[in-house]
């Protein structure tokens, strides 16, 4: 984590100019858009204080040596702020078994097929046979993904079984293509399917579900998050942002905030630091 350490002051202005074209250069998607007006709180003081000469030199903030442009997300036309989490809160909170990131033991490679294997043995509507899986669904359609491991990059494709999410009643379906992937939801009851950028951290009471994403060193997939809603009975993407950072392993503090681990940049290394959102209405 980096050290939160106070500048001298010479520096301090400075760090200020450069926070601030680092937030104006790094995230044009999370600017609010012209014409959208911020409550008095956010308004730089001068412009808040009636009266005030133009010219009059603005106050640097306490928090100064804050990253800012990792603090705050525009949903609408509304600013959303992060704050700080607690990450003995964030160790002591359950994590959804699909969430956990399955890793080789030293020395061995890990086998996605056993892997799948293993998973298959736990669940009773979905099989695999060969190169087809097969997922029974409960009005009686039957969902078959099929395998198509070829070296072409256009048709080259890959489905693996991951779980079944009782809360919202899908199954995940990791699909593998000749460079990079996705994640699918397929319904239980109609077979319907819906791309996700990640396996879903749903709430406790399955509402919501959260697909947090991070690549903020390589660059090669979306960074940021997806806001789905569960309460029609299908999923329903409220809001997405692609960001800087990187969202992962988000766990549910209570049915409308999140703690996650927050990807960023800093010093040319990949940093992390334990976040709390509280969902917009």
């Amino acid at each position: 984590m980096y050290p939160l350490r106070p500048l001298p002051a010479p520096l301090l202005l400075g760090g200020l100019c450069l926070l601030t074209s680092c937030t104006l250069r790094m995230q044009p998607a999370e600017r609010a858009r012209p014409g959208v007006s911020l409550p008095p709180s956010l308004l730089p003081a001068q412009a808040q204080a009636p009266g005030a000469t133009a010219h009059k030199r603005p106050v640097p903030p306490p928090t100064v040596n804050r990253f800012a442009h990792l603090d705050t997300l525009m949903v609408g036309e509304r600013i959303v702020r992060l704050y700080p989490g607690s990450r003995d809160t964030y160790e002591q909170l359950p994590v959804q078994e699909w969430l956990v990131n399955q890793t080789a033991s030293e020395g061995d490679e890990l086998d996605p097929e056993a892997e799948e294997r293993r998973r298959l043995r736990k669940a009773t509507t979905a099989q695999r046979a060969g190169r087809t899986l097969a997922l029974r669904c409960t009005n009686g359609k039957a969902v078959r993904l099929v395998n198509n491991p070829t070296e072409n990059y256009d048709t080259s494709v890959l489905y693996e079984y991951v779980a079944t999410l009782p809360r919202i009643h899908h199954w995940l379906i990791a699909v593998r293509l000749y460079e990079g992937g996705y994640y699918l939801l397929v319904d239980q009851q109609t077979g319907r399917q819906t791309v996700v950028w990640s396996p879903p951290s749903v709430s406790p009471d399955g509402r919501y579900f959260i697909c947090g994403s991070s690549d903020v060193l390589a660059r090669y997939e979306p960074s940021g998050l997806q806001v789905w809603s569960m309460k029609t009975g299908r999923p329903q993407l409220l809001w997405e942002r692609q960001t800087e950072w990187g969202v992962s392993q988000p766990r549910w503090l209570n049915g409308h905030s999140i703690l996650f681990e927050q990807d960023f940049i800093h010093n040319g290394d990949v940093d992390t630091r334990i976040m709390r959102l509280t969902l917009p209405d």
